[in-house]
């Protein structure tokens, strides 16, 4: 049987939609979340953090979330850890192209604070 998700890595740029995230993925979901205000933050710290999932922004300056995804699957420590993409764009062709850099799901922005971190765990049980 698969393991409950229990570690989450949230990388996001906007402070409040940082907070709001990280306060409904505790809370709500009652997940230990890492919160990390950009991608370069996110690559230095995800081996110590080890998350199970990594909840990542795609739009953010310095390093997108795509660049992210990539230079997380070309280290052999993080290959595996499933990513999930947050963005406002959720057309059909953005979503697929999105999903074949390797992304598992894509949830839109705005989230509902309430949902997300039922969300986040269907979408890891279907992992």
């Amino acid at each position: 049987m698969k393991a409950a998700l229990e570690k989450l890595m949230l990388v996001e740029d906007d402070a409040d939609i940082r907070t709001v995230a990280s306060m409904s993925l505790e809370m709500v979901g009652g997940l230990q979340v890492r919160a990390c205000e950009s991608g370069a933050v996110a690559i230095t710290t995800v081996k110590e953090f080890a998350p199970q999932l990594i909840l990542l922004d795609v739009m953010m300056p310095g390093m997108s979330g795509p660049e992210v995804l990539r230079t997380l699957r070309q280290d052999p420590e993080t290959f595996a850890i499933p990513v999930v993409f947050m963005t406002a764009k959720v057309q059909a062709e953005e979503i697929q192209a999105l999903k074949q850099l390797g992304a598992l799901d894509v949830i839109a922005k705005p989230f509902d604070p309430m949902t997300l971190s039922d969300q986040v765990k269907a979408i890891w049980e279907r992992t």
